[in-house]
């Protein structure tokens, strides 16, 4: 219950429509009890099943004082106006309350609206805030599909299993009180004999509710293996019809969601238990009720009159819908439970990359970075081990060695998308640690081979995060040798590129990012494998390009390129995490080592 609470907290800064939720709900279930209870004593009197009531009775706060003063009302009525007319007028009185009633059932409704979807509003907000926000390492641990389907389908099933319900939350226990309270008014006897079969069905609701809850929990890890298997399977359709693996593919497929079909029958066939049950427990009890009421009655009880009982008798049975509403809701919240706390995995997952209280500000690059004993683990595997050196401002120092070596990890903890094990990173002499991410962030920019666009048109992709020009973006993009074929095409920088810039060749998306890195124009440049997925005339545009970039920057590269290497200032010949040799391209070709030896293979990465 304590993430059911979690959950409603959301709801609490809708405030005002709950009040006015409960206003509405508290009027339309008063006006509903008044002519639910008015039928039967006004057809005893019309129909002269009792005798009309000349003389005004005592007024009492009592049930049978009530009916005998409501007899004597209508009695008037009838010996005034007649009874044709007493007719008319009690049906248009009763066709006034249905009208009063069923309005303020709608207005409840129409102030649950917008409290139902601002809290789902709110709650994709944060996943999503959250998602950007969660370091890289957590996206390493964590299926993406299985993220997108806890952000999607997980916060559906929030708003259907538990949203939807607020309503009926909101109304029906109202309506259970004011019945209830109905009830004790009219026989407190008969009352508390009712409240004998309550602890039976409290356990097979818990028992069935529990169930419930077990079965969501599996459907939903089920359905995220779905959306993982989904995102794969698009992300490498290639390989799959490459390798001939489509009957392998779609057999997996079909085993999971079979085994999800399978626990969503559970869940239904469960779930559906709560109508009968509550409605067979009420009806049982009802029965019970009139064989005792009935008896006590024919002995000539003084606790409960005929009237009364037959009033009694039709509240009771009043009562059974929103018994059977408010059950079936409390098993959509178990269902929905299960997609809450999946949810809340993702919002109570720790932000490893933090900023310390009073961080520094830091706009501008002046003199180097430098790398002080930095040690890095991962998985408890040492992927930096002791690395140590420096990048003076308006150099550029290469990365060269094998897969796994640790270079694009240096690349990484620069930025902060990781942090360092032990050691520090500085900047300027200040501890990155200490500094505004959002300020680091802005000294550096990263081109890397594997380049994302967005699904948006060439214009936005280049100006991302950032506020520029149309000339600001067409001058990066001329800069990047990019800029001829944009004007090309026939909606220029509104072009769309499609998911993931499907419509572009490897090199035209790999010139966009170098215009994105121009715009952003920051001091720091970090160059991943920029060119290392291109063919050579591709490679041959966009190392144009790079080198346009880098002038007056401040440069790590990971090239697997000697003619980009042999241009860097410094070289690092990094093996299995630890710097192994470093100089420049001549010194390190005079010790004929290990850089030596990739430059007899032309193998840098």
């Amino acid at each position: 219950m304590k993430l059911f609470f979690r959950l409603l907290k959301y709801s609490f800064r809708y405030w005002k429509y709950i009040l006015l939720n409960l206003v509405s709900n508290l009027i339309y279930v008063v006006f509903s009890l008044i002519s639910l209870t008015m039928v039967s004593p006004f057809l005893a009197i019309l129909f002269e099943k009792v005798q009309l009531v000349a003389q005004e009775p005592e007024f009492t706060w009592s049930v049978n004082s009530i009916i005998n003063y409501f007899y004597y009302t209508i009695s008037n009525f009838i010996v005034e106006r007649g009874k044709y007319d007493t007719l008319i007028f009690i049906s248009a009185l009763f066709v006034g309350l249905s009208l009063i009633s069923n309005l303020f059932r709608y207005l409840g409704m129409f102030f649950m609206a917008p409290l139902r979807n601002g809290v789902v509003k709110d709650l994709r907000n944060e996943i999503y805030s959250k998602i950007l926000y969660l370091p890289l390492s957590f996206y390493s641990r964590v299926r993406s599909g299985d993220i997108i389907n806890r952000a999607t389908s997980d916060v559906h099933e929030i708003e259907w299993s538990i949203m939807s319900t607020m309503q009926l939350l909101l109304r029906e226990p109202l309506l259970l009180i004011v019945y209830f309270s109905t009830l004790i008014f009219i026989s407190p006897m008969l009352t508390l004999f009712s409240l004998i079969v309550l602890p039976l069905s409290g356990i097979i609701i818990s028992w069935v509710g529990k169930s419930i809850k077990r079965s969501s929990d599996k459907s939903q890890k089920k359905l995220g293996e779905i959306s993982s298997t989904f995102d794969e399977s698009i992300s490498g359709l290639r390989v799959i019809k490459g390798f001939n693996a489509i009957d392998y593919a779609s057999n997996r497929f079909e085993d999971l969601n079979k085994n999800f079909t399978r626990d969503m029958n559970k869940i239904f066939r469960r779930t559906e238990l709560a109508s009968p049950i509550t409605e067979l427990m009420g009806v049982a009890t009802l029965l019970i009720l009139i064989l005792f009421g009935g008896n006590m009655v024919l002995e000539g009880s003084s606790l409960i009159s005929a009237d009364a009982l037959i009033l009694y008798v039709v509240v009771f049975a009043r009562m059974i819908s929103p018994a059977k509403s408010f059950i079936t809701a409390s098993y959509s919240i178990q269902k929905g439970m299960a997609s809450g706390r999946r949810v809340f995995e993702i919002l109570d997952a720790k932000e490893k990359i933090t900023e310390i209280e009073n961080a520094v500000e830091k706009k501008e690059f002046s003199k180097s970075i430098q790398f002080n004993d930095v040690w890095f683990k991962y998985d408890e595997a040492d992927v930096l081990k002791n690395v140590n050196f420096e990048i003076e401002k308006g150099k550029s120092i290469a990365l060269v060695g094998a897969s796994g070596a640790g270079k694009s990890t240096i690349a990484d903890l620069i930025p902060r998308f990781y942090d360092v094990t032990e050691g520090s990173i500085s900047i300027d002499g200040m501890e990155i640690k200490n500094l505004i991410i959002r300020d680091l962030r802005g000294l550096t920019s990263i081109v890397s081979q594997d380049v994302v666009l967005f699904n948006d048109t060439i214009g936005n992709n280049i100006s991302f995060g950032k506020n520029a020009t149309k000339e600001e973006i067409v001058k990066a993009a001329k800069i990047a040798n990019i800029h001829q074929f944009i004007s090309s095409l026939p909606h220029g920088y509104d072009t769309q590129v499609g998911d993931r810039g499907t419509t572009l060749s490897g090199g035209q998306k790999q010139r966009i990012s170098i215009a994105r890195a121009i715009l952003y124009n920051a001091p720091i440049l970090i160059l991943d494998e920029a060119t290392s997925a291109l063919d050579s005339e591709s490679e041959k545009i966009v190392q144009e390009s790079i080198d346009t970039l880098m002038k007056g920057r401040t440069s790590l590269v990971i090239a697997h390129r000697l003619t980009t290497i042999m241009n860097a200032d410094t070289i690092i010949v990094l093996e299995q995490g630890e710097i192994v040799e470093k100089g420049t391209h001549a010194e390190l070709m005079d010790l004929e080592g290990k850089y030596y030896q990739m430059v007899q293979m032309q193998n840098f990465s």
